[in-house]
C-alpha cells in the first residue's frame, strides 16, 4: 500500500509541476502576442538599411551579416535572425504565413491580424524546455529566431517592428 501511495504522490507532484510549467508557457505566449499586437498597431519606423530589393529598419545592435536572395541574415550579440521577404507578395498577402505553417505543422501558438491593408501574424514553436523558435510576419515578409522563453516578448516586439517596417524598394524598367 505504500509503494501504491507514493505512486500516487509522484504522479500527483508530476501533474501538478507539468502544468505549471504549462501556465508559464501560455502566459509568456500571450505576453508575447500583446507585444506584437502593440508594435503591429504602431507606426513603422524609418528605413536606416537597404538591399536591392527592400529598404527596412534595423534598431541599434542589429548588423547584417550575409545578404542572399530573398533572405537577410541578421545578428545582434549572439543571436541570430533571418528576415526573409518576397518582393513579389503584398503586404495583406497570405502566402508566406501558410507556406511556413505548411511547412512546419508543429507550432504550437499561432495568431494572425488584420489591420488596414495588412496581415500579420505570430508563430511560436517549442524547441526545447527554455527554448522557443519565433516566427513573426506581415505580408510578403517574416523574420525567424530562436530564443529563449523569458526573451520571447522583447524579441518578438523588436522583430516585428523590423517586419513593419519593410518596403520593397520599387523597380523602374530601363530600356
Amino acid at each position: 500500500m505504500t509503494r501504491l501511495f507514493k505512486g500516487a504522490l509522484l504522479l500527483m507532484a508530476t501533474v501538478l509541476l507539468l502544468s505549471a510549467c504549462s501556465g508559464n508557457a501560455k502566459e509568456e505566449q500571450k505576453a508575447t502576442n500583446d507585444k506584437v499586437v502593440k508594435m503591429f498597431n504602431s507606426t513603422p519606423k524609418k528605413a536606416n538599411n537597404k538591399n536591392k530589393d527592400i529598404r527596412f529598419y534595423l534598431p541599434f545592435g542589429f548588423e547584417i551579416k550575409e545578404k542572399s536572395a530573398n533572405n537577410i541574415l541578421l545578428k545582434n550579440g549572439s543571436k541570430k535572425y533571418i528576415l526573409f521577404y518576397n518582393p513579389n507578395e503584398t503586404t495583406v498577402s497570405k502566402v508566406v504565413y501558410n507556406a511556413t505553417i505548411g511547412i512546419n505543422e508543429k507550432f504550437e501558438y499561432k495568431k494572425t491580424y488584420k489591420k488596414d491593408d495588412q496581415f500579420g501574424f505570430l508563430l511560436i514553436r517549442k524547441l526545447d524546455k527554455n527554448l522557443q523558435e519565433v516566427t513573426v510576419g506581415i505580408g510578403g515578409v517574416k523574420i525567424t529566431t530562436e530564443t529563449k522563453t523569458k526573451s520571447m516578448k522583447s524579441d518578438a516586439e523588436t522583430m516585428m517592428q523590423i517586419v513593419k517596417s519593410v518596403k520593397i524598394v520599387e523597380k523602374t524598367n530601363k530600356k
